[in-house]
């Protein structure tokens, strides 16, 4: 897995924040309890296609679909995409989103899979800043239990997850360190980025 942190992604980091759909400064019909439910029903999901023994491409689907119903993509995406989206033209940041919603689906969906015999359990939920933590504990057989958050928030106007942490890792920032590698190994061409993302996962 690529380094959460590089000279490249600080540089980034500040001028592309100005890029991103906010988060709300405030949360409204948002709270504890709803922040859990939308959790609780993700992980009943996630749990139930874990334990379906469909095969690594079926359960990828469903994965994919989860992830669509589950997660603000649009927020997702344009972070990981950072201050390249600033030079993207509009059918370039859909085929992006696109490409980059079913590659986040393979690459996470493909980690879930490991949890087969296992189960993810909701344990708590807290407010930081304007969104809301809940934690999951990840049980594995043969392995020690590990956490994995989900960040909540009602930015779009429906409660949805943004960001993933599985064991400290912090999706948002990994996805755009990935990205910009893509990136930086196609001289910035953002048609062949996609291309390779498309394939990669």
């Amino acid at each position: 897995m690529a380094p959460l942190f590089s000279r490249r992604s600080f540089i980034a980091t500040a001028s592309a924040t100005a890029l991103m759909p906010a988060l709300p400064t405030a949360a409204f019909a948002l709270n504890e309890a709803t922040a859990k439910g939308l959790v609780e029903k993700l992980v009943q999901e996630i749990n139930k296609v874990i334990a379906s023994g469909k095969s690594e491409t079926a359960m990828i689907g469903d994965f994919e679909r989860i992830f669509k119903r589950y997660s603000d993509t649009s927020y997702i995406a344009a972070y990981a995409m950072g201050v390249d989206g600033r030079r993207a033209s509009g059918a370039q940041k859909k085929a992006f989103s696109t490409a980059f919603t079913a590659y986040v689906a393979r690459k996470y969906g493909k980690r879930f899979r490991e949890f087969i015999g296992g189960r993810l359990e909701v344990q708590s939920v807290k407010k930081v800043k304007s969104f809301y933590q809940v934690r999951t504990i990840a049980y594995l057989k043969g392995e020690s239990p590990f956490e994995v958050d989900f960040h909540v928030s009602d930015r779009t106007g429906k409660d949805l997850f943004f960001n993933l942490y599985i064991e400290g890792i912090n999706m948002l920032l990994t996805e755009r360190e990935e990205i910009g590698a893509m990136l930086d190994r196609r001289k910035g061409n953002i048609d062949q980025m996609i291309t390779d993302l498309k394939k990669a996962g």
